[in-house]
């Protein structure tokens, strides 16, 4: 899924102002301008799109998980270079706080069923013999889930 788009819907989702998305970066440590901002939250045919970069994604949901959940002792993560709908689906279940059962009951909310075996293979390192790519689909209907339970 294009980074562009993720940001988009989560900033869609939580309400979020540019001020509010500034700050989440600024919780990862990593400072943005609102020029940059507007850049990536734009649409591809709009003349002033920039493209988020798989780090830029990675450090907003490293700022999302300590806006929603803490900051954590010691060390803080250092973002990820590259970025796939694995990590990108991991980081938004451990920002809100979610077990298995509730992403199978926000995945249904846009009419998707999968088995709890399906869910746990997304979540395993990427050489385990039970691990499976998370396609575009999949965390295109998860946001969608996300969007239905979290906004009014």
């Amino acid at each position: 899924m294009d980074n562009n788009d993720i940001l988009r819907r989560i900033r869609y989702t939580f309400d979020f102002e540019d001020s509010k998305m500034m700050a989440i970066f600024g919780l990862a440590d990593h400072e943005v301008t609102r020029d940059e901002l507007c850049g990536w939250l734009k649409k591809e045919e709009d003349p002033g799109f920039k493209k988020c970069t798989d780090s830029q994604l990675a450090i907003f949901l490293n700022g999302f998980i300590i806006e929603r959940r803490g900051k954590k002792d010691g060390p803080q993560p250092e973002p990820e270079q590259k970025i796939n709908n694995n990590i990108v689906f991991r980081k938004l279940k451990i920002a809100l706080e979610l077990q298995a059962e509730d992403v199978l009951e926000i995945l249904a909310l846009s009419e998707v069923r999968i088995s709890r075996h399906e869910l746990s293979a997304f979540f395993r390192k990427p050489g385990h013999k039970h691990y499976r790519e998370c396609k575009d689909q999949i965390l295109r209907h998860f946001l969608q889930g996300v969007q239905l339970m979290y906004r009014d």
